[in-house]
């Protein structure tokens, strides 16, 4: 089966599963892009946040938009037990430092999602801003609903924040529907936003 593409004015985009060998560092600066905001207080420095993603991204699970072998678009998903984004408590520590670390754990607690049975987490979509509006982020979409679809899972979960309104007008669009926000006005000060909602989507569904 021919791969999907999407035509951008700059050249021909094409998917693959996995991440490519050699391009942890593309898909963790991607990621920090699109997420630093609300991860930095737990992995601050950008650079040694960066660093760290790039050294624990578990490469089975993520869906790549390549341009002429870059990254320019990724999509991670969580299915039996592992996530896009690794590190343990220990690998925290050995690069933040125990003093610095043991605070960054709780944070990174925050953040922790578990699929229940026959869920399949979706760990948000990140596009390069230069290629946004190509249909990128729903071609990330429904890659990770055919991966949801052979895995024999019924749904796909994710969870978007509530300064991110394009992301949830997006997830809208590919037949995701809130189920549940919660309001976190005590994280707005630290990770700036005031609420997150929950979003699902049956697996078997398909998008025009």
């Amino acid at each position: 089966m021919e791969p999907d593409t999407t035509g951008t004015g700059a050249g021909r985009v094409t998917l693959r599963r996995g991440l490519p060998a050699g391009a942890e560092q593309q898909a963790a600066e991607l990621y920090w892009g699109a997420f630093g905001r609300k991860l930095g207080p737990a992995l601050n420095p950008p650079d040694q946040a960066v660093a760290f993603l790039a050294a624990h991204l578990n490469a089975d699970r993520a869906v790549c938009a390549l341009l002429d072998q870059r990254v320019v678009g990724l999509a991670g998903y969580q299915v039996d037990g592992r996530a896009l984004t690794g590190g343990s408590a220990a690998a925290v520590l050995r690069a933040y430092g125990h003093l610095r670390g043991l605070h960054r754990l709780l944070l990174l607690a925050l953040f922790e999602r578990r699929p229940a049975p026959g869920q399949l987490v979706m760990d948000g979509i990140a596009v390069h801003t230069d290629l946004r509006g190509h249909g990128i982020g729903s071609l990330l979409i429904e890659e990770v609903a055919a991966v949801a679809a052979e895995r024999r899972c019924r749904e796909i979960r994710l969870d978007v924040i509530d300064t991110n309104p394009r992301a949830e007008a997006l997830y809208r669009r590919r037949g995701f529907t809130a189920v549940r926000t919660r309001p976190t006005p005590c994280l707005r000060g630290l990770l700036g936003f005031g609420a997150v909602t929950t979003m699902c989507r049956p697996v078997g569904t398909t998008q025009p």
